[in-house]
């Protein structure tokens, strides 16, 4: 009976709401939006966890991360065992607090969501790591013995730094190739700073640099340097490449060379990365659009869609040729595009571009569509409606319909086996190519997908290594 009155009263307390700025302050600034917990709500919050015997939340992770454990040290007032439970099983906890989909991950399967709402794991995951970063000691977590071996991690995004974190830990020496002036990979170059400010990845980076890890930045992999090169002059044992897929994808309609048409892959690296929004205190331009459309509907879209917002644009639409319910985005990030006044044309197929004697875009084309049957995909197919044409006026589009995978690395691998999409082919429970002594994982093995997936590649990846390096092959 004692133990139903505890389970009942922990269901009482309400789900303790993350503050935000408010949407037409934020719309306008590129300062994160959530502003975190404070102390107190947090150990509010964590008492919503039942400490489940069984922990779905756990197999609900990638990464497998000690749930109840961490919100548990939390609801008692230790933060440091708190961390330090997170950083056993996730290198980048401040991170994926922030970024992760925790709403169809670890949450979705939460017992106290089956009455209400899921305790707020991601929040909480948050909480912990942004209290160390403020108050904590810089106590490192401990290190394995040395073992001599030497890897190399191409690419610097969230599987490449949990591969160099976990396997810094079991002792080997862990070298990050970086193509890009900064680690951090598609943390840096994909995600907004409203979302995930640049500070947090570099401290997250500075973290596993603090534990032995070394980075090297304007390392093209492919190009200043072959696969093969890294073994036979570099010396290095074992090569792990984490390069992403991020070679733009167009629709190929009429019109897409006038001037105003980018991808999200290079709107998003200049915005993000290169500090575009501060220009000219940053020398680097971005095209600025008063009358923007977002092609899409990802959590790229909605970070495309809300920065051309903070980038002055008087109309922002985002237009997508399914219905809400096939949007992939998150639905936080969509709601907050909401809030923010972006519009929604769904439904709608854009079919030809429009433009000025100059060259300039001015509009497009679009027809209006209707849900079919599914398609391979599980969701319901667009079919066309037969003269439904109309026009939409813009002066800049940005598309965010997918990406590949960029040939750079493995066109110069001709020994590694590629799948009919150019991704490289990788055993799924271990990471191992085709190439002896190369693993592989996150988006350039499986396509985009979310930044935990991909850690969770790399924990995999990371233990096959090892095992390697331990035992051979």
């Amino acid at each position: 009976m004692a133990e139903k009155a505890v389970k009942a009263k922990k269901e009482k307390i309400p789900r303790q709401p993350m503050p935000e700025q408010e949407p037409q302050v934020r719309a306008r600034n590129f300062e994160e939006v959530p502003l975190g917990y404070t102390p107190e709500t947090a150990m509010e919050e964590a008492k919503r966890c039942l400490q489940c015997k069984k922990p779905a939340c756990i197999a609900g992770c990638p990464v497998e991360v000690d749930i109840p454990g961490f919100i548990k040290l939390i609801k008692e007032g230790d933060f440091t065992a708190s961390i330090r439970n997170l950083w056993s099983k996730n290198s980048l906890p401040a991170v994926c607090g922030r970024v992760c989909p925790q709403e169809i991950q670890c949450e979705v399967v939460c017992i106290v969501g089956k009455k209400g709402d899921p305790v707020a794991i991601g929040n909480l995951e948050r909480f912990a790591a942004d209290y160390e970063r403020a108050h904590g000691s810089g106590a490192l977590p401990p290190r394995a013995k040395l073992t001599g071996k030497k890897v190399a991690v191409v690419g610097s995004g969230p599987s490449g730094l949990t591969v160099a974190g976990d396997l810094i830990a079991k002792g080997h020496e862990v070298t990050v190739l970086e193509a890009f002036h900064k680690p951090g990979g598609v943390l840096v170059y994909g995600i907004p700073e409203f979302r995930l400010p640049k500070e947090i990845v570099f401290q997250e980076v500075n973290f596993l640099e603090r534990q032995g890890v070394k980075v090297e930045c304007n390392a093209v992999v492919g190009r200043t340097v072959s696969l093969d090169e890294l073994f036979v002059e570099e010396g290095y044992d074992a090569v792990y490449i984490g390069v992403g897929a991020g070679l733009p994808r167009f629709l190929n309609i009429p019109g897409e060379n006038l001037i105003g048409i980018l991808s999200a892959n290079e709107y998003l690296t200049r915005a993000n990365l290169m500090k575009a929004y501060m220009f000219p205190e940053v020398d680097t331009p971005i095209p600025r659009g008063k009358n923007v459309i977002v092609l899409g509907a990802g959590n790229v879209t909605m970070d495309s869609a809300r920065t051309a917002r903070r980038l002055g644009a008087d109309k922002v639409r985002v237009v997508y040729r399914r219905s809400r319910d096939e949007m992939p985005a998150r639905t936080a990030e969509i709601h907050h595009a909401e809030e923010e006044g972006i519009e929604f044309f769904l439904l709608t197929n854009p079919t030809k571009y429009l433009g000025n004697e100059q060259g300039r875009l001015t509009g497009m084309v679009c027809l209006k569509m209707e849900l079919g049957e599914p398609d391979d995909s599980g969701r319901r197919r667009p079919v066309p409606i037969q003269g439904s044409e109309f026009e939409l006026e813009c002066d800049l589009c940005i598309v965010a319909v997918g990406s590949g995978a960029n040939p750079l690395l493995t066109q110069s691998t001709p020994d590694m086996q590629l799948n009919n999409w150019g991704y490289i082919e990788a055993d799924p429970e271990t990471g191992k190519t085709t190439k002896k002594g190369v693993w592989a994982g996150g988006d350039i093995v499986t396509g985009a997908a979310t930044v935990i997936l991909a850690m969770g590649a790399g924990r995999k990846a990371a233990d096959s290594i090892h095992q390697y390096l331990t035992w051979g092959w």
